[in-house]
């Protein structure tokens, strides 16, 4: 597996399972009409490369984690010691929190290449194997609540 390093945000938060990522990837605008609501922005602002890419979404760009772990010429919380640190304990998003928490340390265990694939296979729907988003609380094919974070 080639693992897209445009992907890996340095928090934990996967960026391949996020729903902008996936809204502009797919070029859903449905999708995208309903995440302006949750995001407080335009439908033109629902876009992004990934959190390490030219591109990232409007509230990635000025994160103070990717500013932190670039100071200290890390890859990503994963590898540092004085993880969780007050970045984590103030994130804004209480679910990208809660993920955090879980993938970090997830990620130090598995390494970066199993770590990313195991990301990926947490969020596929546990009834009909539909791909989700993190934060999803219902399937989109089979309708089936879920709780993936």
């Amino acid at each position: 597996m080639t693992v897209d390093k445009k992907l890996l945000a340095p928090c934990g938060l996967y960026c391949g399972v996020c729903a902008i990522y996936i809204a502009d990837r797919d070029n859903n605008t449905k999708f995208k009409e309903k995440l302006t609501g949750v995001y407080g922005v335009s439908l033109e602002e629902i876009q992004c490369k990934g959190c390490l890419s030219d591109s990232p979404f409007i509230y990635c760009k000025t994160c103070k984690i990717k500013e932190c772990v670039k100071e200290k010429n890390y890859e990503g919380c994963h590898q540092c010691d004085d993880f969780p640190c007050e970045h984590i304990d103030n994130f804004p998003v209480p679910v990208g929190k809660k993920v955090i928490l879980r993938a970090i340390p997830q990620w130090r265990q598995m390494g970066t290449e199993a770590w990313v694939v195991a990301e990926e296979k947490r969020y596929k729907c546990p009834e009909c194997g539909n791909a989700l988003f993190r934060g999803a609380r219902r399937c989109r094919k089979c309708k089936t609540e879920v709780d993936m974070d």
